[in-house]
């Protein structure tokens, strides 16, 4: 356990290369993207990069990149590493456009990505549902880290427990992206409820759990993107998406 060890702790030290990375990510079920980074400092357990896709801490990605031999627990002899990795740390570099005058922007924030190597193959359940989030467990003596999924909430539409969600219908623009990162759909609507860290609103839209969307509204000067937790109808028929924001909070002072 002690020769372990000592190599984790070798293998832990971060370097500092600027190598190209071919990033694959799944959203859902049948939206995929797949976007071309650098590499800002690895180590045989995880890397670090900037994306223009949004992603959360706990998604699985895909990463294809001429690692250092020295630094990977398998395919020593090939061009190209492959390996599938856990997102850790989502860092926003550039913010999400506000909604001003001016039409909206079409393009996404940039973010700085930290994730941990998990293996050349990915969790279990990931096929059938992309959309799964996962945590660390234990470092495996191949190198690699082991994941355990975490429990979604009971009631993904309703509020946290530390979290007022106020009944408050607000205009809003709901934005589709496609795999480009450029806008696909466009609505305009109003919430159902809203609170700082998410909201419902009305749709028209038929968008799959574990899409991100960006929700704006001019009134309040604000755009927040956010995963796509639920997209139901109510009791009236009408769909909601449940949204939960992943780059800020929503402004609600003066209300609550």
């Amino acid at each position: 356990m002690a020769k372990f060890e000592g190599k984790s702790q070798r293998l832990r030290e971060r370097k500092s290369l600027t190598i190209p990375v071919r990033v694959r990510g799944r959203e859902s079920t049948t939206h995929e993207w797949m976007e071309v980074t650098h590499v800002q400092d690895v180590t045989a357990f995880g890397a670090r990069f900037s994306l223009m896709h949004p992603t959360e801490p706990g998604r699985v990605l895909h990463l294809t990149l001429p690692m250092p031999r020295q630094l990977r627990s398998y395919d020593w002899i090939e061009d190209q590493y492959q390996v599938w990795t856990l997102v850790r740390h989502v860092h926003l570099v550039t913010p999400t456009p506000t909604i001003q005058s001016t039409p909206t922007p079409t393009t996404l924030p940039q973010f700085e990505i930290g994730v941990a190597f998990i293996g050349a193959r990915p969790p279990g359940q990931y096929e059938r549902d992309p959309s799964r989030r996962y945590q660390v467990a234990t470092l495996a003596e191949s190198g690699m880290w082991t994941v355990r999924e975490i429990a979604p909430p009971p009631n993904p539409k309703g509020p946290r427990a530390d979290d007022t969600r106020l009944t408050l219908m607000t205009e809003v623009v709901i934005e589709l992206f496609n795999e480009t990162g450029h806008i696909v759909a466009s609505e305009n609507t109003v919430s159902e409820n809203i609170s700082r860290r998410g909201a419902a609103v009305y749709t028209q839209m038929r968008v799959e759990l574990g899409r991100f969307v960006r929700l704006s509204s001019s009134r309040d000067k604000v755009s927040r993107l956010a995963a796509v937790r639920a997209c139901r109808p109510g009791p009236d028929g009408v769909y909601r998406m449940h949204l939960e924001f992943l780059d800020g909070t929503w402004p609600l002072d003066g209300i609550v």
